[in-house]
């Protein structure tokens, strides 16, 4: 079976993401969504376990996509779940000079036994990031063209139910 990891903080899950993982699921047999909390920001929006709940909520139809909490290194991580590669979404130029890296050092670290697969975005979602959708909802912007609703009701509730 052809298994791949998409790590991520998902702090929120936004549709740029969901465009990434609808991506791989038309590969791979097996999408696991690995939600990891990433040492270089702070504090989230959401905790991991508030995450995790809200994209099994959001992918609660896709038999092909599984939702976990991970922590170390996501090599790690893919090796515990028997996954054959990490799933990457590249936006931009940007994006894709990181993950020349990224995959560089995953390779390294692992072995050689982890491969590294990018999917490129979608263009009406290269945009987007979980930073950008907080920045616009503590904005009291609409972020519907974002998150799916499911998503904007928990960010709404988590700010105490204020549109």
């Amino acid at each position: 079976m052809s298994k791949v990891i998409y790590p991520g903080s998902f702090d929120p899950i936004t549709k740029g993401h969901m465009n990434i993982i609808d991506q791989a699921g038309k590969v791979f047999e097996e999408v696991i969504i690995a939600v990891l909390q990433n040492s270089d920001k702070k504090q989230g929006m959401f905790t991991l376990d508030e995450r995790v709940e809200i994209i099994k909520k959001v992918y609660e139809n896709k038999q092909n996509i599984r939702v976990i909490k991970g922590s170390g290194a996501t090599v790690d991580v893919a090796r515990a779940n028997n996954c054959q590669a990490i799933v990457r979404g590249i936006r931009s130029l940007t994006d894709y000079a990181q993950e020349v890296l990224l995959k560089q050092v995953n390779q390294d670290i692992s072995n050689n036994q982890i491969q590294t697969v990018c999917f490129l975005a979608d263009c009406c979602y290269q945009f987007i990031s979980s930073s950008m959708v907080k920045e616009v909802f503590a904005l009291n912007k609409d972020i519907s063209s974002y998150v799916e609703p499911y998503v904007k009701k928990r960010m709404y509730e988590k700010r105490g139910g204020q549109k």
